[in-house]
């Protein structure tokens, strides 16, 4: 069986593929794979775009572990089996009358595998899910199952809440939630200097703020979601043939056929880029939280993010661009940007300091490598921090310059798995050998 992630940039052939149905299950793949000195790795939905989760040997896939196991409303927090889908657990927070804090903008991934690359929204008081973690249980190198929580091996739970995998299988997670609410959305063409000169504003008056530039043109899109004191059921979602019309068909089905067609002609992405960003016109709507955070994204694409120091960050974006207008290269895709809280989570991408990311795409038929090799020095020369799912060439001696407790980290891994059970190309990249 191939192994393949969702933008077809990595690929595996695992050498046995299981699919375990408990705890119980994993544990003894574990230990089996550290009798016959080889490895095993767990692998989600393969929406990463690195080789973070690509199996060696043995390739786990949780289809069987999924789901809400436990609900404590006095400490409001949550558990679920780690193959969840996010988008699975958030409809079943709906239906508790519930909802994470925060989330990024696609629910395809597992809750394991979005957790332990950092994945993060904007804004907000916590900007990543890991930051929302109140408990964990994984499987160790050692076939230990070991749960960490405040109160329980709480330096376990400290640094494993971004683990890539490296650490431990995780079996379960447990989350902080709040009570369901709504969001309100506005969204609305800005022009690129109108829209970095009130950035800062927006993003102090705004709950959450997300800022796309169209390269070769002179326009962004900015997204604000402000939580309501509204009731749940009071929400005011687009009506459906204008969620199909802007979601649906202008942002995947059209965009996609436009964009596989420019990769044959490159010189019409510059027009085309000034299209799109006309099409998309002014909006305001509200619904429970998820509806408004996640969008459809049904055109396959590669990227690359960094987080830089929030405090530099607009300034880098602006090199960005002008180094992108310099060279002879043509981007369909726009840029998007965000902004998180610091946390203190060692390997978060925000751990620290608080953080503006840039993330930069390609159409999955386009060649990323000049575009992202452009602009990667600039992020890399900021201090910038790359997503763990997504492309970049940093290695262990690169990261842990940007990473103070980078050390912290490599420590707890000899610690629970001596043997590297759990370790593949990737991680011997940015973890060393």
């Amino acid at each position: 069986m191939e192994w393949s992630n969702w933008s077809g940039l990595e690929s595996a052939r695992p050498s046995r593929v299981v699919r375990p149905g408990s705890v119980a299950a994993v544990v003894a793949e574990v230990e089996r794979a550290r009798a016959r000195r080889s490895t095993v790795k767990m692998v989600g939905t393969g929406h990463s775009f690195t080789a973070v989760a690509a199996p060696e040997e043995t390739m786990l896939v949780p289809s069987g572990m999924t789901g809400i196991v436990s609900v404590d409303r006095e400490a409001m927090t949550v558990t679920a089996l780690a193959g969840t889908r996010l988008q699975d657990l958030n409809e079943g927070l709906e239906l508790l009358g519930l909802s994470l804090h925060n989330m990024g903008d696609i629910a395809e991934q597992t809750i394991a595998g979005a957790v332990s690359t950092g994945t993060h929204g904007t804004g907000g008081i916590a900007g990543g899910l890991a930051a929302q973690l109140a408990g964990l249980e994984l499987v160790t190198g050692t076939g230990e199952l070991l749960r960490a929580s405040a109160d329980e091996n709480p330096d376990v739970l400290e640094t494993a809440r971004v683990g890539l995998g490296a650490l431990g299988i995780l079996t379960t997670l447990t989350f902080r939630v709040e009570p369901l609410f709504l969001l309100e959305a506005r969204e609305e063409p800005m022009a690129w200097d109108a829209a970095l000169a009130a950035y800062d504003e927006m993003t102090a008056s705004s709950h959450h703020v997300d800022l796309y530039w169209f390269p070769h043109t002179d326009r962004t899109l900015v997204k604000r979601n402000d939580r309501l004191a509204a009731p749940p059921d009071e929400a005011e979602p687009l009506p459906r043939w204008r969620a199909w019309l802007d979601d649906d068909f202008l942002s995947n089905q059209l965009f996609g056929v436009l964009a596989a067609g420019a990769n044959r002609v490159p010189g019409v992405i510059p027009r085309m880029n000034q299209l799109s960003a006309r099409a998309l016109g002014a909006r305001t709507y509200s619904d429970v939280a998820h509806r408004v955070f996640v969008s459809p994204r049904h055109v396959v694409f590669k990227e690359m993010e960094y987080a830089v120091p929030r405090a530099d960050g607009l300034e880098v974006l602006r090199e960005c661009r002008r180094v992108v207008e310099a060279a002879d290269v043509t981007v369909s895709f726009p840029v998007e940007v965000r902004s998180t809280p610091a946390d203190d989570v060692p390997l978060s991408t925000a751990s620290g300091r608080d953080s503006l990311y840039l993330a930069f795409h390609t159409h999955r038929g386009a060649d990323h490598r000049r575009y992202f090799g452009l602009v990667e020095p600039v992020l890399r020369a900021a201090g910038g921090r790359p997503h763990w799912g997504k492309v970049h060439s940093m290695t262990a001696d690169d990261l842990a310059g940007v990473y103070p407790r980078f050390g912290d980290f490599l420590a707890l891994r000899e610690r629970l798995d001596p043997e590297r059970v759990f370790a593949n190309a990737y991680l011997r990249r940015v973890l060393g050998a």
